[in-house]
């Protein structure tokens, strides 16, 4: 039973929206206001509660567990007041909090604020001013988040870092550098030692298949650990590959910023291969092309298909080959096949051949990789640039200086009718209103198209860089790849050959149809 002994009962919230707050103390600040406050009104503060890290504008009242507890005492009558800093601590959603003070109003709960009083609902006017309270608390929150938002990305666009954790492979580092708080704050920079582990991690990932199981086994072999001593797990490798910021930007959630050559670790190129394979390898891909993993001794995997019935062609061992050496020793290898997955299992929806001998295949693909490279290497860059766009885009520019020469002469005839047009106004103008009208309307249409013509000759100038652009990459990525072919291992083979062959189709008599990933045609290449 529940005495009553004319001492008003006082529950007192606290609440702060961030841990920033509690490490300020804002709690401590709040409890000592709020009892003072009901020392002074003669209260006995019989419970008190706190919120830490709590939005009152993200989380509905339902879901914060002292708002619920608060809610089911002032049900069984165990306290008379709900006291609060200001009004906000109880929340700042306008569609919600101004409902729930009104709740404990209507059932026989005094809400007091330190700083703002009581809230009462005598009239009309007192739960209008209850409504627009918290409209402004939410607009403000709003407004905040909005702040808070804008200010970080323009952090980022700047090249600072946000705060936070420095992800692996950079470290922090006070410069010198004041916050408008005047507190020194930590600038991002590369972690030498850890960025090549990261550039090792998209090495093997990109040249050489690994996936993110295999890949924490070979961290693990080769005794390198994260920052806290502990083995790399896949998710950790998995984020690290999709992390942007190893390619130099900065991001705060839609805002990226330009790419900062300081904290590039790894080159965009290689950064946009990893999300190509990463989305190939997602079981939601339903065209793959590269292989799920580089593991075996045959060389396409993933990529090649029967060029009868399109069915992906799988790796098969069949039979033994007997190899006997000089010395009389006789070793037994398996022999590895291409078979066609449909012939071999649903015979009638292919009339192609069943299987293929992986070793003349891959042989076949070798002697077409190694012709590609040789020509390319025969072939310098500039050249190469020079034959496929050179004289297209000088054209452009020609185009573009001519149009840009008309379009002004074109004004300039619109500006002189505009200006007779003025003088027809004012009535000292010799020319016919109607005839001056419709030389007005030409001149002006003309311009429109002159103007048209420019922004298209632009694109076009765009799109030939773009197309210059993407030829000197393709180039590039093509010599490297020559470089190291001869002398990789095959798990790096199979990455580069998937990489460039986009889809393989293999007919009877190992006729083959090959889909490029690149564009032999604009490079100057001709099989």
């Amino acid at each position: 039973m529940i005495m009553n002994t004319g001492i008003k009962r006082a529950y007192c919230l606290y609440r702060v929206s961030t841990i920033g707050q509690v490490e300020k103390d804002d709690i401590p600040m709040q409890k000592q206001d709020c009892r003072e406050f009901a020392m002074k009104q003669g209260w006995e503060v019989s419970k008190e509660f706190s919120e830490k890290g709590i939005s009152g504008f993200k989380i509905s009242a339902k879901d914060r567990d002292a708002i619920q507890e608060i809610q089911k005492d002032a049900t069984l009558g165990k306290f008379d007041i709900l006291l609060v800093f200001m009004f906000d601590r109880l929340g700042r959603r306008e569609d919600e909090t101004p409902f729930v003070v009104e709740w404990f109003v209507r059932n026989g709960i005094e809400v007091w604020s330190v700083h703002e009083g009581q809230q009462r609902f005598d009239n009309h006017v007192d739960k209008l001013m209850n409504y627009i309270r918290y409209w402004q608390a939410s607009g403000e929150s709003i407004k905040t988040s909005i702040r808070t938002k804008t200010r970080l990305g323009q952090i980022v666009q700047e090249g600072k870092f946000r705060g936070g954790t420095a992800p692996y492979g950079y470290r922090l580092e006070k410069k010198g550098r004041l916050n408008n708080k005047n507190i020194e704050v930590n600038e991002i920079l590369i972690n030498e030692e850890e960025a090549r582990i990261v550039k090792k991690i998209f090495e093997l990932y990109v040249n050489a298949g690994y996936g993110s199981q295999r890949m924490c086994t070979y961290l693990s072999q080769h005794n390198i650990q994260s920052r806290t001593g502990s083995n790399f797990i896949n998710t950790t490798i998995q984020g690290m590959l999709k992390n942007v910021m190893y390619t130099g930007v900065l991001k705060s959630g839609e805002t990226k910023s330009d790419i900062f050559p300081n904290l590039q670790i790894i080159e965009p190129d290689i950064f946009n291969r990893a999300q190509e394979i990463i989305a190939q390898r997602s079981s939601k891909h339903k065209e793959r092309t590269i292989p799920l993993n580089t593991k075996g001794k045959a060389l396409l995997s993933g990529n090649v298909f029967c060029g009868h019935c399109g069915g992906h062609l799988i790796l098969t061992t069949n039979g033994k080959k007997y190899v006997r050496k000089s010395d009389g020793e006789i070793t037994i290898t398996p022999r590895i096949r291409y078979v066609c997955y449909n012939k071999s299992r649903h015979p009638h929806l292919c009339d192609g051949q069943t299987g293929y001998t992986a070793r003349k295949l891959d042989e076949m693909i070798e002697i077409l990789i190694k012709r590609l490279f040789a020509k390319i290497n025969d072939f310098p860059k500039e050249e190469m640039i020079d034959a496929q766009l050179k004289g297209q885009m000088e054209e452009c520019q020609s185009n573009l200086i001519k149009a840009r020469v008309v379009v002004k002469a074109h004004e300039a005839e619109m500006q002189e009718y505009e200006a007779e047009i003025l003088k027809v106004i004012r009535g000292s103008s010799t020319f016919n209103a109607e005839l001056l009208n419709k030389l007005y309307c030409e001149a002006k249409v003309k311009v429109e198209v002159d103007r048209q013509q420019i922004v298209a000759l632009e694109e076009e100038l765009d799109s030939s860089k773009q197309k210059i652009e993407e030829l000197t990459r393709q180039y590039d990525t093509l010599t490297s790849w020559a470089d190291m072919y001869d002398g990789c291992e095959l798990e790096a083979r199979k990455m580069i050959v998937n990489q460039i062959m986009k889809k393989v189709k293999v007919y009877r008599d190992y006729e083959l149809e090959i889909d490029f990933s690149l564009s032999c045609e604009q490079l100057g290449i001709d099989f």
